[in-house]
């Protein structure tokens, strides 16, 4: 068993972000139950993690299922955007991609959709 599965999201076409969350919840009943799943978003991605978004419904069904949405602050910074402005649930870690390399040092499984 993994410590974990990460997956990797960066764009913003909101097929891809539905994608990526069915993705995640298809990942549910095939890993350990309780094995942790995250979805990183920076750069564009972000969007998924505000509110009114055309993903909205796929996104709460997703943190309803226990997967935690992690955000980028330096993409948050870098759009002007504060953590007020994501959905209650989101995780705001201070680099994405420094967040996806320790994750993977720790043993997780990482997937890019």
């Amino acid at each position: 068993m993994t410590a974990g599965v990460v997956l990797h999201l960066t764009e913003a076409a909101a097929g891809k972000q539905r994608a990526v969350l069915r993705n995640a919840l298809n990942l549910l009943p095939e890993v350990e139950v309780g094995t942790p799943i995250e979805v990183v978003v920076h750069g564009e991605a972000i969007t998924l993690a505000r509110p009114g978004q055309a993903t909205a419904d796929a996104l709460a069904e997703a943190q309803d299922a226990g997967i935690t949405i992690v955000v980028c602050r330096n993409s948050l910074r870098s759009q002007d955007l504060t953590d007020r402005d994501l959905v209650h649930g989101a995780v705001v870690v201070p680099s994405g991609v420094a967040h996806l390399v320790a994750r993977q040092l720790e043993g997780w499984a990482y997937l890019r959709p």
